[in-house]
């Protein structure tokens, strides 16, 4: 059994991944954390009573953390204190940040994607050859749309997927952010020659796929050495 700690429990997110992890065999939640001042801070949610105290760390085997880039730190410190695995899918976050995450990994190991999502990984994974093959004669750019709460633009994704083109091509890649009503999740890349274009295009019709894709991290990185792992490294697996 495989223990979880959830940060940002409350939250969309944190309250999905928590109702799933509650329906695998495998997975306990054994911690649900919120920000000190959350309302809910004591109040049960589920078998647990929701928490601010990052010291319950000490009960988990994994910490999984969908929650804002002014919190990341503290969590970071917090997993190598303890020598916990983290699966950490924030978006927005510095250059700073991102560098300590490369130095706690080599205490702890770590699974950092800016998207969960099976089906975005593999996007990942055959864009190299899309980009190739078309050659330098097409231009790319891309298009995501997200609900008009999500704070960081261009989303980590689409600056992923543009980190992954601009590699094989030697390109900038234009992104265009839309920020509107309740989308979950829209990434549409654009490659466009002379006498033609190819869109592909991913879609996310509910939070669970990244929920889904989350867990199963987790139960990845629970016996792995430390280390950096991303989702490539957990389809491979």
């Amino acid at each position: 059994m495989i223990k979880l700690g959830i940060a940002g429990v409350c939250g969309k997110m944190g309250r999905r991944i928590l109702e799933l992890a509650a329906l695998d065999r495998d997975l306990e939640v054994a911690l649900a954390l919120e920000k000190k001042g959350t309302p809910l801070i004591g109040k049960e949610l589920g078998k647990l009573k929701v928490s601010s105290n990052l010291d319950g760390l000490f009960l988990v085997d994994v910490l999984v953390d969908f929650t804002l880039p002014e919190a990341v730190d503290e969590h970071l410190d917090y997993v190598a204190k303890y020598r916990k695995a983290l699966v950490l899918g924030t978006t927005g976050l510095s250059d700073a940040q991102k560098n300590k995450i490369e130095e706690i990994a080599k205490i702890v190991p770590i699974i950092f994607s800016p998207n969960m999502s099976i089906g975005v990984n593999v996007l990942f994974s055959i864009l190299p050859e899309i980009a190739n093959n078309l050659g330098p004669d097409y231009n790319v750019e891309i298009v995501e749309a997200h609900h008009k709460a999500k704070k960081d633009a261009p989303s980590g994704t689409a600056k992923k997927i543009a980190e992954i083109i601009a590699q094989t091509t030697k390109k900038n890649i234009p992104t265009h952010s839309i920020r509107l009503g309740d989308i979950f999740g829209d990434h549409t890349i654009v490659f466009c020659g002379n006498s033609e274009r190819i869109e592909i295009k991913h879609q996310a019709h509910s939070r669970d796929l990244f929920a889904v894709g989350a867990l199963k991290a987790a139960k990845w990185i629970s016996q792995k050495p430390a280390g950096l792992y991303s989702m490539q490294d957990v389809l491979k697996g």
